[in-house]
């Protein structure tokens, strides 16, 4: 089994590749060729810890367990770690880190929805927050889009951030919003990535004004909150439309250059697993990383 660090597998993976790997494994999901069981977790007194499996037939079996500890200071409020099977014989293949996997995919699928649904002549993009999530935004947010201003606002400068933005990333572990739709203009798109149930960083009122709502699973987004998210509980599974649908052309994006739209992220293993595959491939192309034997070999 190779085991990577955090060290190895930043330098692995490969930024420029992790956004079309994400549409692949999301047009896969959509298309109904992937397993994706519902996550599940064990709650502690300041936090979680979740486990994501899943099979993904462009990058194979695995999974992640990740810890989710908002109130973190001293640590990162997402620590996790992935493993790789072999789908064909269930061996394990890796074991990674995925915690920076676990930041740069949600980060990326944001992204990915900004390319999918953002006007073409998008070019101011706010980020809100100032933490982890946000340095993965402007990491990848300017890779689909020729961004000639990027707001960078952390507590009291969001509504100045906001007003005048084409794009909006809400990246906080807020309960309360910090985006409001009083300071979106006309063919803004937003995306929220934050998490702290039942409060939430997103207004209310931009999920009722949303031309269009984009998710990764409806399945996953419209489950009972905390699974799901708190910002869509009562929303009907016919108002939102999937990542891969709108990769595959399945479903229309954008309609006019008026209009908002919305992704709402809960986050999903495929995610994970495309990431992760992108490092192994890599690792194994470079003979990097440490090999190790949990049992002899049999004859």
């Amino acid at each position: 089994m190779l085991v990577l660090t955090r060290a190895d597998v930043e330098e692995l993976l490969d930024l420029d590749r992790l956004i079309p790997a994400l549409a692949d494994a999301h047009r896969e999901l959509s298309a109904g060729d992937v397993s994706l069981p519902p996550r599940i977790a064990a709650f502690a007194p300041q936090g979680l810890l979740g486990a994501m499996p899943a099979y993904l037939p462009s990058a194979g079996l695995g999974c992640k367990l990740v810890s989710v500890y908002p109130r973190n200071t001293d640590f990162d409020t997402h620590q996790a770690t992935i493993m790789l099977f072999d789908p064909e014989n269930g061996a394990p293949l890796a074991l990674m880190d995925g915690t920076y996997i676990t930041a740069m995919r949600t980060a990326a699928a944001a992204a990915l929805s900004t390319q999918l649904l953002a006007r073409e002549d998008a070019r101011v993009l706010a980020i809100l927050g100032t933490g982890v999530q946000s340095r993965s935004a402007q990491e990848m947010f300017p890779r689909v889009r020729d961004f000639v201003e990027v707001r960078v606002a952390g507590r009291g400068e969001f509504e100045e951030a906001v007003r005048g933005a084409d794009v909006v990333a809400a990246t906080t572990a807020a309960g309360e919003p910090v985006v409001r739709l009083e300071w979106l203009g006309e063919g803004v798109h937003v995306t929220s990535v934050g998490y702290d149930p039942p409060g939430s960083e997103l207004d209310p009122a931009i999920v009722e004004r949303a031309d269009l709502i984009c998710v990764e699973s409806r399945a996953s987004a419209l489950a009972e909150p905390p699974a799901g998210a708190v910002e869509l509980a009562g929303v009907a599974t016919d108002a939102v439309v999937e990542l891969g649908e709108l990769a595959s052309g399945g479903r229309p994006g954008r309609q006019s250059p008026a209009e908002i739209t919305l992704y709402k992220s809960v986050g999903v293993a495929v995610q994970d697993l495309a990431a992760a595959a992108l490092v192994f491939q890599e690792a194994r192309a470079r003979k990097t990383g440490l090999e190790i034997e949990l049992e002899e070999l049999r004859a």
